[in-house]
Formats: structure tokens, C-alpha cells, sequence
């Protein structure tokens, strides 16, 4: 199973999107996966208000996890908001739901983005 795939299986076992993420990050942050549970348990939603995406937020808790430099979580962070904003029209939790794209293609968007990320670091 690809990361993205446990991601959105976390999500179908009833974790918000940001926990999905983060928790199939696992492997990449070093977070087990009830602490990244447990972080990220507001962050669904739209930070519980409809406003950025927890798969966007769940990624960037694992880039600030990932890499330790802090102007570099910066630039990686605005990247990921980036992509996402690219890919899907926008990055706001209520505004990607009006647009009818679905939880699960953010999950599994996120947590392929940080694999991708890991992988470009090797």
C-alpha cells in the first residue's frame, strides 16, 4: 500500500484530514502515530471554520517535522500551499468543498507530496 493510500484509509476509518495525513507520514517524520492523532485532531475542517485545508495543514506539520532549517519549512511550506492552490483551484476547507473535490484526493495528494518531497531529499 502507497502512502497515499494509508492516508485515505485513515481518513475511511474516520480520522480528519489532517490526522490522515500526518499519521501516514509517519515513516518520513518519525511521529508515531498516536502523537500525530493527537496534534493534529483540530487542525480538520478548515482548523475547525472552514478556512485551509487540514490536508494542507497536515502536510505542513510533516515538513516542519521533516526539516529543520527554519527558512527552508517557510519556503517548503508556501510551496505546498502552492501546489495544492494549483492542483485544486484553491486551499480554503470550505471553498474546495463548494468546488465538490473530494477529502480523500487532498489526502492522498498530501501525503504523495511529502513522500515526493523525501524522496527529492535523498
Amino acid at each position: 500500500m502507497g502512502i497515499g493510500e494509508e492516508a485515505v484509509r485513515f481518513h475511511q476509518q474516520g480520522c480528519n484530514c489532517a490526522q490522515s495525513v500526518l499519521s501516514a507520514c509517519g515513516k518520513y517524520t518519525g511521529l508515531d502515530q498516536n502523537t500525530a492523532m493527537s496534534i493534529a485532531a483540530g487542525f480538520g475542517g478548515g482548523v475547525r471554520s472552514g478556512e485551509i485545508c487540514g490536508a494542507i495543514s497536515g502536510a505542513v506539520m510533516a515538513i516542519g517535522l521533516i526539516e529543520q532549517d527554519k527558512r527552508r519549512v517557510a519556503a517548503l511550506a508556501r510551496q505546498c500551499v502552492d501546489s495544492f492552490r494549483e492542483k485544486f483551484g484553491c486551499v480554503r476547507c470550505m471553498e474546495l468543498k463548494q468546488n465538490r473535490v473530494s477529502c480523500d484526493a487532498l489526502i492522498e495528494y498530501g501525503a504523495k507530496y511529502i513522500e515526493d518531497l523525501m524522496k527529492q531529499k535523498d
